[in-house]
């Protein structure tokens, strides 16, 4: 069969019929900024009015400056490339997160798909099948969704793709059921602060328990972050817990944002206690000190080494078992100390301030039956204030 061309209006390219019967469009996208000859790509089809609407599209993007140059690359290919390239930002934790996510959830259902062909629809038959097939729970589906979409943004941004079919995902997500805060009642603390008199742990677990820090913050605070004449405590490490095989480091807060703590003076009494039980410690250690990389830590074992998230979490739950108190995380602890300084006057703001949360309103929004409460207080407390002015008037 004899090859037909069709030439069309200049700059819109070309139609010719191969040999094979199917028929190929030719255009001109632009030059190589190398050689600054003509870039051209083809475009195929079965039919001649197949090809012939592809070229228009083409052309039309080409002349709205939207043209998006063909690309075989995958959603498999291009997350390995971003988590290569473009995750320099992120802490050794999250990166490990997000290749775990990528490797384990991503890649198995969507990873085959060119990125220019990958469409909302897949991605959310992908969110359906890992939620109701797999069983995953609502927030890791969203810690999911979250690491796809900035991806796939990049890509925008990099002009690869026109828009983020992610985006459109959001509002399918399951919801995530919000978890009751659980704190240390008054007088469970009591029997608490009873039960660890004595404990190796007993400073640690106090200055936790009235500073509301994290455990990492806790276990990677160093005695130069404290300062007894101002009153003061500059949180800005975590003591990071590797994975299985790894080393414990030091690593940026959370939100990396540094923040300063004025605690009550009785902290600075725990921490000069523990000071001195650290010193004796040395002392009969001799020659086998040993610090390692982690120097100057506030919270050490008898030989100077950091104290292991697993060491203290087992020895917290030894503390609560031994007094008696319902069962409690150890980040309960951290809870209790929210409520106890908002029962105390202190402000939203000041209390997120303190926790090192990203805003008052997390802060509010964790904490809002406490403020509700308060409130109810401050209305019985209004009422008896009114009931006195009655009492007073009645009597003259």
């Amino acid at each position: 069969m004899p090859k037909k061309t069709t030439r069309n209006a200049p700059g819109s390219g070309t139609i010719r019929q191969r040999a094979d019967g199917t028929w190929e469009a030719r255009y001109t996208v632009g030059r190589d900024p190398g050689t600054g000859k003509q870039v051209q790509k083809s475009i195929y089809g079965k039919t001649k009015a197949e090809v012939r609407k592809k070229l228009t599209a083409a052309t039309h993007d080409i002349d709205e400056g939207t043209y998006l140059t063909p690309s075989r690359m995958t959603v498999g290919q291009w997350l390995q490339k971003w988590l290569d390239e473009y995750t320099s930002n992120l802490k050794p934790y999250s990166l490990r997160s997000y290749r775990s996510q990528v490797k384990n959830h991503i890649t198995p259902f969507i990873g085959a798909v060119k990125v220019q062909e990958l469409t909302p629809d897949m991605i959310q038959r992908m969110y359906n099948k890992l939620h109701k097939e797999l069983n995953l729970a609502p927030k890791t589906l969203r810690n999911i969704h979250g690491i796809l979409h900035v991806a796939l943004d990049a890509l925008v941004e990099d002009g690869a793709i026109k828009n983020n079919p992610a985006a459109a995902c959001r509002k399918r997500l399951p919801k995530v059921e919000k978890k009751e805060m659980t704190c240390i009642a008054d007088g469970d603390l009591s029997r608490f602060m009873e039960a660890i008199k004595g404990s190796p742990f007993e400073n640690l677990f106090l200055t936790d328990l009235f500073t509301g820090m994290r455990q990492g913050e806790l276990l990677g605070l160093r005695w130069d972050n404290i300062d007894f004449d101002k009153g003061c405590i500059t949180i800005d490490r975590q003591l990071y817990m590797p994975p299985k095989g790894g080393s414990y480091t030091l690593e940026p807060l959370k939100n990396r944002k540094t923040r300063i703590i004025y605690p009550a003076p009785f902290i600075f009494t725990v921490l000069k206690r523990e000071r001195t039980k650290q010193l004796q410690h040395r002392l009969h250690a001799g020659s086998m000190w040993n610090e390692g990389d982690l120097k100057g830590l506030v919270f050490t074992n008898e030989f100077g080494r950091y104290l292991s998230h697993k060491t203290v979490y087992k020895h917290f739950k030894k503390a609560v078992e031994s007094s008696g108190i319902p069962a409690v995380r150890f980040h309960d602890m951290r809870h209790s100390y929210a409520v106890a300084a908002l029962r105390s006057g202190d402000d939203i703001k000041l209390v997120q301030e303190n926790l090192g949360h990203a805003t008052a309103a997390f802060t509010l929004d964790t904490y809002g039956h406490v403020t509700a409460q308060m409130k109810a207080e401050s209305a019985a407390r209004m009422e008896g204030y009114i009931q006195s002015l009655q009492a007073a008037n009645s009597g003259k």
